[in-house]
């Protein structure tokens, strides 16, 4: 049987068609609503953004669930988890300064925001999950100890996944920075030729694990997190791409699943497919938009929200001002496009594979 995912696109006609009521029908339909309860508390796990970032979920859509939630009696949080990587969401003292920069603040989403693994990214559980790569997974506290979840997700490019959506968002976003180098941990970057030894890749790595001496060299205390790759200024230090990213796309899709495992059943899905951008929300910047704006999706499946986005993208026109020069004719794989060496859609394979959803889908327009 397919799974069910609800689909509102951006076209508005007028007040009561605009994205924030569209937002109000898809949680309606999805029939999350039915399962909350008064008092229930609930977690809604979004991304914040970096700073410098403008790609983010808008925090005026967060608003339309948490209000929904609470129209039931239901007590919504936001939450999210700290970063692996330095930046301004390292802690949760920054990560909080942040989110409300970004304009989280609770005037705007009326809930409170709880960094599910505390300040330092110490506070988690081990969640067995008995796959191939792990038998157990480091989740958050804070997340593993809901039984109902909306996970928010704002669809775009991602230079290790392919895309990052619903998946990555569960895989990544609800785990501790321990259960992020995990995941990461087969991922070594190499240095190429080009390297002009600038020492800036010194600066943020956070394990001390890179020295230059004329050109970088990263030792063996690299922890693949990735940090190196996305702010070398001249692109000298890349992934090993065929041997280790099939195994990081397992790793994240299992970590997705025992994130999600004590409510399989009982957790949204929402992905806004706006301000599509090549990169991830992690970075201070966002990259101009891959493909016109879509619409918002929502489902009680992960796998078949992700399958279904990226479909959607993939109908789209490229955008050839964005930094897809490649795949941009309508029913062309832009995340290939984006990124030729990663086959994304093992997130998809895999998550129907070992449990985590469907991949098999029904998209319904409302």
């Amino acid at each position: 049987m397919k799974s069910k995912v609800y689909f509102a696109g951006v076209h508005s006609h007028g007040k009561q068609a605009s994205l924030l009521h569209k937002i109000q029908k898809l949680y309606e339909a999805s029939g999350f609503e039915e399962q909350v309860e008064k008092n229930d508390i609930i977690a809604i796990k979004v991304h914040f953004g970096e700073k410098g970032n403008t790609a983010y979920v808008n925090p005026t859509f967060v608003r339309q669930v948490v209000d929904k939630i609470k129209e039931k009696g239901g007590k919504p949080f936001l939450t999210d988890t700290n970063t692996l990587y330095n930046g301004a969401r390292a802690n949760a003292v920054d990560h909080l300064e942040t989110a409300v920069y970004n304009g989280f603040a609770y005037s705007v989403v009326n809930a409170p925001i709880i960094i599910a693994d505390g300040i330092y990214s110490k506070n988690s559980v081990e969640v067995e999950i008995n796959k191939k790569h792990f038998k157990k997974v480091k989740i958050a506290k804070e997340i593993e100890n809901m039984d109902k979840m909306v996970v928010i997700s704002h669809f775009k490019g991602h230079e290790m996944a392919g895309f990052g959506g619903a998946i990555k968002n569960l895989a990544m976003g609800c785990a501790p920075a321990a259960g992020k180098q995990q995941q990461h941990s087969a991922l070594s970057p190499k240095v190429a030729e080009n390297c002009v030894g600038c020492e800036h890749c010194t600066t943020y790595c956070p394990v001390n694990a890179i020295t230059v001496d004329g050109k970088a060299a990263i030792g063996e205390g690299c922890i693949g997190c990735g940090e190196c790759i996305s702010i070398c200024p001249v692109r000298a230090i890349t992934p090993q791409w065929k041997t280790e990213i099939p195994d990081f796309l397992e790793k994240l899709t299992e970590y997705a699943y025992g994130a999600a495992k004590n409510k399989l059943h009982s957790t949204l899905y929402i992905s806004v497919l706006m301000n599509i951008t090549p990169l991830c929300d992690c970075y201070g910047f966002s990259g101009a938009y891959i493909v016109p704006d879509i619409g918002i999706l929502a489902s009680m499946d992960p796998v078949a929200i992700d399958a279904a986005s990226y479909d959607l993208v993939n109908q789209q026109l490229g955008n050839a001002n964005s930094s897809l020069k490649t795949n941009l004719e309508k029913g062309e794989d832009k995340f290939k496009g984006l990124y030729h060496n990663i086959d994304a859609e093992i997130q998809i394979h895999y998550g129907h594979e070992i449990g985590l959803g469907n991949k098999e889908y029904e998209l319904i327009k409302i």
